[in-house]
């Protein structure tokens, strides 16, 4: 079976491990069935460094064979209700022969706009069946926007099968009009040979943190909507009644400039600690050392990485947002509403000074597997391609 993806949610030349998440699934699935991923790379990033991108995308390439990296050409200050047309046209512009000729059996979109929304383009002007997977955001804020949400529903009401990674994506989906018929919850997996427990101790000793030292992990992105910000705000207070807390964020983003004046307004320059971006197979160390992991987004779908630090038995603090209350439970940590850092604060000290169950965290968490996940997947695709004949809706 010969398959197209289309996403900006996956390794590419100038981030080697964006979307993770993707990364591992797309892997699984490229064992399976005949893969091509498409990945949209923005123009403005290659001609800032030319020469970079030619030497990174071939080495991306021999660690994704089956990636196929397309300069995405958009007008800058241009409403992004156009960025789908923008992505249509980037398609046909560089891979044409590619979309018109080759024998695909299925075309699938992974994020909502503007990727599925050009596939479902593709789809119409070649006839291919397809499906769409949405994350989080490309529903829950982009469908704010009147422009983009009709696009949107448009493109998933004319795919065969919508996947959603929660139960509460999916409800919102049928606020939205999309047909409940052709969704599918689909939770991400956690790969349980790279996360992992590991012996605690030498995890802080190799990491530089003293016995006696509290720590608290963020990863991901440094942005204001993952409730960075917060966070910093909660630690703050959190110092006040526990001097040997050590706060660390895993990640890189534009809001590191910021906290690092925060950190340093607070005169906690020293007790903060900004790790950078890693390589996804560093990151169990810094789970393995932390007291406790802390993601207080403001929006979210499932996040991986909630699930990861589970797979290392570290405690969870977060957010009440999206599909997130659906894959934490009580025993392996705690949620808060968005933004209340008051909240967010006593959370956080409450969690390092409860004594969690971590192998029943573990176990809980063995129970989102890549595999399981990849069977489902493949499961949609073939049945898609197979009704290849059904009418779409109008």
């Amino acid at each position: 079976m010969r398959v197209l993806i289309v996403t900006n949610l996956f390794a590419d030349p100038f981030n080697a491990s964006r979307a993770t998440f993707n990364q591992q699934q797309f892997g699984r699935l490229a064992e399976q069935v005949d893969l091509t991923v498409m990945v949209p790379v923005s123009w403005l990033e290659v001609i800032k460094q030319p020469l970079a991108y030619r030497r990174l995308r071939r080495q991306t390439l021999e660690r994704w064979p089956f990636a196929d990296y397309v300069i995405y050409w958009y007008v800058p200050g241009v409403g992004r209700r156009f960025h789908a047309a923008f992505l249509f046209l980037s398609l046909l512009l560089q891979r044409l022969p590619t979309l018109l000729f080759r024998r695909w059996d299925c075309l699938f979109g992974s994020w909502g706009y503007p990727d599925a929304v050009a596939v479902a383009a593709v789809a119409k002007l070649t006839g291919v069946p397809m499906i769409a997977k949405v994350h989080g955001s490309d529903v829950n804020v982009f469908t704010r926007e009147p422009a983009r949400r009709a696009q949107i529903c448009w493109a998933l009401n004319h795919s065969r099968h919508v996947v959603a990674v929660s139960q509460a994506l999916a409800d919102r989906l049928a606020e939205l009009g999309v047909d409940p018929a052709r969704t599918t919850v689909l939770y991400n997996g956690v790969d349980p040979v790279r996360f992992h427990p590991v012996p605690r101790a030498q995890a802080r000793r190799d990491l530089g943190f003293a016995d006696d030292e509290r720590v608290i992990l963020y990863v991901g992105n440094i942005l204001a909507s993952k409730g960075c910000m917060d966070l910093m705000e909660a630690f703050g207070q959190l110092r006040e009644r526990l001097p040997g807390l050590t706060l660390v964020y895993v990640g890189a983003g534009p809001l590191v400039r910021a906290l690092t004046e925060r950190a340093a307004a607070m005169r906690a320059s020293d007790r903060v600690r900004f790790a950078g971006r890693l390589a996804h197979e560093e990151i169990v160390q810094w789970f393995g050392a932390a007291d406790v992991f802390c993601l207080p987004s403001h929006a979210e779908g499932v996040p991986n990485v909630v699930l990861e630090s589970m797979a290392c038995g570290t405690p969870v603090v977060s957010t009440r947002v999206g599909g997130i209350p659906e894959v934490l439970p009580d025993f392996a940590g705690a949620m808060v509403q968005a933004q209340d850092t008051a909240a967010l604060e006593a959370a956080l000290f409450t969690a390092l000074h409860t004594e969690w169950d971590r192998e029943r965290i573990v176990e809980h968490a063995r129970g989102f597997d890549w595999d399981k996940n990849v069977t489902r997947l493949r499961e949609l695709i073939e049945h898609a391609a197979q009704r290849a004949q059904a009418p779409l809706t109008p």
